[in-house]
């Protein structure tokens, strides 16, 4: 079953084209991910797939499809005087104590993190809560913009096993951009190469050539290769 389907998609800013026809489709239960270099509209393609900036060109959920969008890095003060726990409570009615340690098991983090204050817990450790507050919507779809942004390599290891442990288990669909060709070949089954232009699109082993990427990111040392454990 298709969850999305992209049709025809341009994305402009002051004229300048930052998205050109693009085409994809994402089957239920798989993982996504999106390569390119920097500039590419790697964060214009997210941010378009949610709804947050205009485009032309058709973007078609499946009915009823629940999406959770977990961003680079929070966009508030790590300071406010705001706990774990407060911060999920925010989700309302749904961030019922029961869940909130549903979810916190999910993404790997123990429970006294809920009486911390953002100033006081880690880049991986925030970025686990931010996965546990797109959780807690009960999505059937979970986007991500560089998940491991700001975080070192031992770190980033971490949350992408926990990324894939929680779509294992729980049949998620993924969407994810990453520089990472490691995790890309190990954990989605279909890979988009975006440069402006949809430049590849299918199974990684078959479209991730070395002159493909050559092709992809011209020279660009973008990419972060390290071996990441079962």
């Amino acid at each position: 079953m298709k969850v999305l389907t992209v049709k025809n998609l341009n994305v402009e800013f002051g004229g300048t084209r930052v998205i050109e026809d693009l085409n994809l489709e994402v089957e239920q239960g798989e993982v996504l991910a999106i390569i390119g270099p920097n500039g590419a509209g790697k964060t214009v393609l997210i941010k378009s797939l949610i709804g947050i900036i205009p485009h032309r060109g058709e973007i078609t959920w499946a009915p009823g499809v629940k999406t959770g969008y977990v961003p680079q890095r929070m966009d508030i003060e790590t300071d406010i005087p705001l706990t774990v726990r407060e911060f999920f409570r925010l989700r309302g009615r749904q961030a019922t104590d029961a869940k909130i340690a549903e979810t916190l098991e999910f993404v790997q983090l123990a429970p006294d993190i809920l009486k911390k204050g953002f100033g006081e817990i880690s880049v991986g450790q925030r970025q686990r809560v931010l996965v546990a507050w797109a959780v807690l919507g009960a999505p059937d779809v979970l986007i991500f913009d560089e998940p491991t942004a700001d975080i070192d390599i031992a770190g980033q290891e971490s949350i992408y096993k926990m990324l894939y442990n929680l779509q294992k288990n729980t049949g998620l669909t993924v969407i994810l951009v990453s520089h990472d060709l490691n995790v890309v070949f190990k954990h989605a089954q279909t890979v988009l190469c975006l440069n402006r232009k949809n430049l590849c699109f299918g199974a990684p082993r078959e479209v991730l050539s070395s002159e493909q990427i050559l092709a992809l990111y011209g020279g660009e040392g973008a990419f972060f290769h390290h071996r990441h454990e079962t």
